[in-house]
């Protein structure tokens, strides 16, 4: 299909576009990779008067760690994610998930920026971000904002951005020692939205307890959901499979998914329930803790 007629804007810096923004309010939206938001607007599912393409503007794609954080520039492509050395060697959650995120023709477009800023439910980045406790850092005509991802998704393709805001930044804690995460997807074909996900980011203590505990589910509920009881009962114990399978248990009891093509709303949480419980192993073998 065809999308609604708008009228497209590519600016060269962010202030130009904040201006933007600012001028035209509900009526436009931001475009970074456009492999959300472009078909959305072809099945006229979406629409908007003004389209603004951040594209063109320099300084929006890095990777690095500063200041006890891991910095992803809010327009850095999946593909770029993919090969970085220090994602690779430090954050194994993130490649599961950017691998899994449709095709490469795609990742060499989409952004992880637009990946959270869309607020899809059904995308792979923000259950990951939940399990990492990342920070959202939001570029308005008054400055920057700090966002915690536990805050930022409201509801169902809604987030805590402003209409005059642009996800300029993505802050990820460095993991501390003993520390490992996995990202777990059932998908019915390669490159599809996930049936159900989870990730797993664990922190292990000196005796090889949890010491800290993300965990998170995709497209099981209106917004990804942070399965926060599942949290709280893994830390300061050992992780015996009975302990994983009461965690992965009570993860499935926070999902809220609606029944579709996928599978039923049973079907649905019995497999929150197992790709808890995988993740979690994952995780643990790459903390050194199994």
């Amino acid at each position: 299909m065809i999308p609604a007629s708008f009228d497209y804007h590519a600016p060269g810096s962010l202030p130009e576009a904040l201006a933007l923004l600012s001028k035209y309010g509900d009526d436009a939206k931001v475009l970074s990779g456009g492999q959300s938001l472009l078909p959305l607007l072809k099945l006229r599912l979406g629409q908007t008067g003004h389209l603004i393409d951040i594209g063109r503007i320099p300084g929006l794609e890095y990777i690095r760690e500063d200041g006890g954080m891991l910095r992803i520039g809010g327009r850095t492509r999946e593909s770029t994610l993919e090969r970085s050395e220090v994602v690779q060697a430090r954050y194994p959650i993130l490649i599961d998930t950017a691998k899994v995120i449709a095709d490469p023709l795609v990742r060499n477009m989409a952004t992880v920026g637009g990946n959270l800023a869309h607020g899809d439910p059904g995308n792979d980045h923000p259950a990951t971000m939940l399990a990492l406790g990342a920070q959202v850092v939001a570029t308005g005509p008054k400055g920057e904002r700090v966002i915690p991802v536990a805050q930022f998704f409201l509801g169902l393709f809604r987030t805590a951005l402003r209409p005059d805001e642009v996800l300029t930044e993505i802050r990820i804690p460095v993991p501390p020692a003993r520390s490992g995460g996995a990202y777990v997807k059932l998908e019915r074909k390669v490159g599809d939205y996930a049936t159900a996900a989870a990730a797993a980011q664990v922190t292990l203590d000196g005796k090889g307890g949890f010491e800290r505990v993300g965990l998170a589910l995709t497209n099981v509920g209106p917004t990804p959901i942070k399965a926060t009881d599942a949290e709280t009962f893994l830390v300061g114990k050992r992780p015996d499979a009975a302990t994983l399978a009461e965690a992965a248990q009570r993860a499935s009891r926070a999902a809220a998914p609606s029944a579709d093509r996928r599978g039923s709303v049973e079907y649905k949480r019995e497999m929150a329930r197992v790709l808890t419980g995988r993740a979690l192993k994952i995780a643990l073998e790459r903390a050194g803790g199994r």
